[in-house]
């Protein structure tokens, strides 16, 4: 390009944005009054495409329909073992499990969730079984109804459970569920855990669950109000997202007249453990 052609296209740049701006700032006032608000509903979607003008139109139609049946409308599932875990205690050591496994969607979901505990080469202290019906509310909260049978302690318990669950402000996850037993018997459970990334592989989680009866239930040994809590920090290493194993300290305490009912049978209603264990899903 000749350089008397440059020099004039720099001399004409100036002039055309002074142009486009005295432009934009000196719009119409009636121009303004019709101009779209920028918090008015959106437009509905297109239903042409501009793909359909060079590609066979069908075949279009049918590989819309599956890129949205891969971004939202797939069948999914997932089994995580969250905690599976071997705690070290002044009294004598124990396990500790807590798992769950899921099909579904982004929207409705089965689940079945376990969880217990025992003594090292001992009795089976607790063992429960979840099946629950998932529906998201939201993009972050989930509401989850179904049923819990315990298998330990004796006797056996059946319940109803309706919940919460989901991710809190600040990214803490939150899980909320109520508990009716075919006796009549009411409990609450609330948990709360937050993943703390100290690098990308190394993850500091504390973690706490506190448990409350509405009335005493003796033969399971729950006395009513806040029953028990338990707090927990676990230090995973992920070798991979699906694989990690963790250490960590534990400490939970019976508390009122659960406390009360531990100290009968011979139950220290505090405990502090070391704990190791292994996080893996797939």
């Amino acid at each position: 390009m000749p350089v008397w052609a440059l020099i004039g296209a720099a001399l004409a740049l100036p002039a055309q944005a002074q142009m486009m701006d005295h432009g934009v700032h000196s719009m119409p006032a009636k121009d303004a009054a019709t101009a779209p608000a920028m918090d008015s509903v959106a437009p509905p979607a297109p239903t042409d495409h501009a793909a359909d003008a060079v590609y066979d139109p069908v075949v279009m139609a049918r590989i819309r329909a599956e890129m949205i049946r891969e971004n939202g409308g797939m069948t999914y599932s997932q089994l995580m073992i969250d905690r599976l875990e071997y705690r070290a205690l002044s009294g004598g050591d124990g396990y500790h499990w807590e798992g769950e496994g899921w099909i579904g969607g982004d929207v409705n979901r089965l689940a079945i969730k376990s969880e217990g505990e025992g003594e090292t080469g001992g009795r089976l202290e607790s063992a429960e079984l979840q099946l629950l019906y998932s529906r998201a509310i939201d993009p972050w909260w989930n509401i989850v109804g179904g049923m819990r049978q315990d298998f330990r302690p004796r006797p056996e318990r059946t319940y109803a459970t309706i919940g919460i669950e989901g991710l809190a402000p600040y990214w803490f996850e939150v899980e909320g569920q109520l508990f009716m037993s075919t006796r009549g018997d009411a409990h609450a459970r609330l948990e709360a855990s937050y993943d703390q990334r100290i690098t990308q592989r190394l993850i500091l989680q504390p973690a706490m669950e506190v448990n409350v009866a509405a009335q005493d239930v003796p033969e399971l040994g729950i006395g009513s109000g806040l029953s028990d809590i338990e707090l927990g920090l676990r230090l995973r290493y992920e070798f991979a997202r699906e694989f990690a194993p963790y250490v960590g300290v534990n400490w939970d305490r019976k508390l009122g007249d659960t406390a009360r009912y531990a100290r009968r049978v011979g139950d220290d209603p505090a405990a502090a453990s070391l704990i190791m264990g292994l996080r893996f899903w797939f």
